[in-house]
């Protein structure tokens, strides 16, 4: 397949009700199956919220079939890929910011936020247990990586899926706004929006973003989502501080014009990076018994 229909969904979301957004979830999955898109893409707890603190037991599930959530979403995924963002609990009842991709009636792939902040207004690490694997995985549109929010304010996770063979890099927020420049503009904003450029050029590869929008808790989520092509160019963005889809056709054969062109990922050393970060490890190790 050469080209995919990709739709960001920039949806509110209402604080721990999860039957009114699974709802808003399968409207606008209709929305974009009728748009004829082959995936759509939903921000960061798309189906809880993100301020959840104590309510973070309450709607947590599981990613399958028997899942009274997940199931009519598993049946949606039968007209066109689907990415979702939730609370999971694992087995021995541990709480995840985690991202489901959905295809088929499956569950395809589940990502586990690896990087929880801890700091300023967040406080995700009082609450949630890490991810602590990055994995790319295969579509039937090519391989695919996926990332929560500050997961990709380290440089580490999105090297990581370039490496294991990542084309499109699904990308997810529940960003608030914060900071103002000269523009005027959001700090966050102007930030999230440079390194996923960066990305895009650096990886010569494709990135999706989607964010949030809404008041929650005292906070205001600006939207703003965005897709990238290889070579850093913006294909088009959703306005802020608005509900939005935003439909995006990625032409899969730019990876082949960009990449021949720039030849960064064959002449990447693995080998070097390992070496020298084993050295690092072992030097940091050494200096700490001391």
């Amino acid at each position: 397949m050469s080209n995919v229909s990709i739709a960001l969904a920039q949806i509110n979301t209402r604080l721990g009700d999860v039957p009114s957004n699974l709802e808003k979830h399968l409207n606008w999955i209709d929305k974009a199956a009728s748009n004829k898109s082959d995936l759509i893409v939903f921000p960061e707890l798309s189906l809880t919220g993100y301020v959840l603190q104590d309510l973070t037991s309450q709607v947590a599930c599981k990613p399958h079939k028997d899942d009274p959530t997940f199931a009519p979403l598993l049946r949606a995924s039968e007209s066109l890929d689907i990415v979702v963002g939730f609370v999971e609990e694992d087995v021995r009842n541990r709480f995840f910011i985690s991202a489901a991709y959905l295809s088929q009636g499956e569950v395809l792939h589940v990502h586990r936020k690896v990087y929880l902040p801890t700091y300023g207004l967040f406080d995700e690490g009082r609450f949630f247990a890490w991810g602590d694997t990055v994995r790319a995985f295969d579509t039937r549109f090519g391989r695919m990586g996926m990332l929560i929010c500050e997961d990709f304010w380290h440089i580490s996770p999105p090297y990581l899926l370039w490496l294991d063979g990542a084309d499109i890099f699904l990308f997810m927020s529940s960003s608030p706004g914060r900071g103002l420049t000269e523009k005027p503009e959001l700090e966050s904003t102007h930030w999230v929006e440079h390194i996923n450029q960066a990305y895009a050029s650096m990886f010569t590869s494709y990135v999706v973003h989607t964010n949030r929008i809404g008041f929650e808790d005292g906070l205001h989520f600006w939207g703003g989502a965005a897709v990238y092509d290889p070579s850093g160019k913006l294909l088009d963005q959703a306005p802020y501080f608005d509900e939005h889809l935003l439909q995006v056709t990625l032409d899969l054969n730019e990876l082949h014009r960009v990449r021949t062109r720039l030849p960064l990922l064959r002449d990447e050393r693995t080998g070097l990076l390992q070496r020298e970060i084993g050295h690092i490890l072992s030097d940091g190790a050494r200096n700490a018994g001391r």
